[in-house]
């Protein structure tokens, strides 16, 4: 018979809100998310800059993709917004969509594998 007066370790690594391959899978689908809800992108980057460096090994690098992923998508959708007055930017917007979501689907795939983003810095996929 267990002694109800000791608990359980109340931190578990698998938790969805601290660093580790849960969390890096919510960044990602919160990212997706985004597109639906805007201000769950803003919420999945806040996850990542809080837990990254806080894990180590493959996950980092999975945070640090998730990161520039927010940004560079940001600055082509800024980009994409000023040359919507030319039809190209429409163009872009779609473009900058499916990268997004490419980059998103990649680092889901990766993260439940347990394979590291083998160039987490880079513009590309």
């Amino acid at each position: 018979m267990s002694d109800p007066m000791i608990s359980p370790d109340p931190r578990q690594p698998d938790s969805w809100l601290e660093p580790g391959k849960l969390n890096v899978q919510l960044v990602y689908a919160l990212y997706l998310l985004s597109f639906l809800i805007g201000i769950s992108g803003i919420i999945g980057l806040v996850f990542a800059y809080l837990n990254r460096g806080k894990a180590g090994g493959w996950i980092d690098s999975h945070y640090t993709y998730a990161i520039r992923t927010f940004w560079i998508g940001l600055l082509y959708g800024v980009v994409s917004a000023i040359l919507s007055l030319a039809v190209i930017g429409v163009l872009l917007a779609i473009g900058t969509a499916v990268w997004i979501v490419v980059r998103c689907i990649i680092g889901l795939q990766k993260a439940t594998a347990g394979e590291p983003i083998a160039k987490p810095e880079t513009w590309w996929v």
